[in-house]
C-alpha cells in the first residue's frame, strides 16, 4: 500500500521532470542564463513549469503557474556556474529521488522547463547563506511526500531552508483529498504567494534551442 500511495503522490504533486536521460547541451541557453544570473542572489527561489505530462497534473492540483521550485546557489568562483538545489524525482540516469544540486542550465533547459519566475526573500546576506547552507546540507536526503521525517519535496526543502535562515515564510498548505493520497501539502503556488516573497521577473518563457 505504501508503494501505491507513493506512486500516486509522485503523479499528483511531485516537481516536474522524470525524464532521466535528457541531458541536452546548454550552449543555446547561455545569453538567456546570463541575463537571469545578473538578477540573481543566493537563496532566491526559482519556480519552474516543467515539460513533462506530470507537470500538468501537478498544476491541475495546484491551479498555479508552476510545478517545481528550487533554491539558487551562487557560483563557487567568479567564473563558475549558478546552481540550483532542489528536491526532485530522478532527472539523471542512476540518480535517486532526492535533494540534488544541478547547474542552472540543466534546471532550466528547454527539455525540462517551459517557463520560470524568480522570487526574492527580503533578508540579510547572513540569512541567505544560512538558508542555502542548510539546503545544501540536505543533499542526498530522500524525495518523499508522505514521510516528513524521512524526506522532503521541492517546496518543503525551500520552506525549511528559509526557516533555518531565520525567515518563516507564511506559505499556505493545501488539503488534498484523494483515494490514495490525502493530507496537507505545500504546493508551489502556496509557497509563491507567501507575503515575504517579491517577484523579480514576470512569468517568462524558457527560450527553446533552435
Amino acid at each position: 500500500m505504501r508503494l501505491c500511495r507513493r506512486c500516486a503522490a509522485l503523479l499528483l504533486i511531485a516537481g516536474a521532470g522524470l525524464a532521466a536521460c535528457r541531458l541536452g547541451g546548454a550552449a543555446p541557453l547561455q545569453p538567456f542564463l546570463a541575463q537571469l544570473s545578473a538578477q540573481a542572489q543566493a537563496g532566491d527561489l526559482l519556480f519552474r513549469h516543467g515539460t513533462e505530462a506530470i507537470s500538468q497534473l501537478v498544476r491541475s492540483v495546484d491551479a498555479g503557474d508552476f510545478s517545481h521550485v528550487g533554491l539558487l546557489v551562487a557560483p563557487a568562483s567568479p567564473s563558475g556556474p549558478w546552481r540550483v538545489v532542489h528536491a526532485t524525482p530522478s532527472e539523471k540516469p542512476g540518480q535517486p529521488d532526492a535533494v540534488v544540486l544541478d547547474t542552472l542550465d540543466f534546471y532550466l533547459h528547454p527539455q525540462r522547463a517551459r517557463s520560470y519566475q524568480l522570487y526574492r526573500v527580503a533578508a540579510s546576506a547572513t540569512a541567505r547563506q544560512q538558508a542555502v547552507d542548510w539546503a545544501l546540507g540536505q543533499q542526498g536526503r530522500a524525495f518523499d511526500l508522505l514521510d516528513a521525517e524521512r524526506g522532503l519535496y521541492c517546496t518543503t526543502l525551500v520552506w525549511q531552508a528559509w526557516r533555518h535562515g531565520g525567515v518563516a515564510l507564511e506559505a499556505t498548505f493545501t488539503e488534498v483529498m484523494l483515494p490514495l493520497l490525502s493530507g496537507r501539502y505545500l504546493l508551489p503556488d502556496g509557497l509563491r504567494r507567501a507575503p515575504q516573497l517579491q517577484a523579480l521577473t514576470p512569468v517568462l518563457p524558457v527560450v527553446p534551442a533552435p
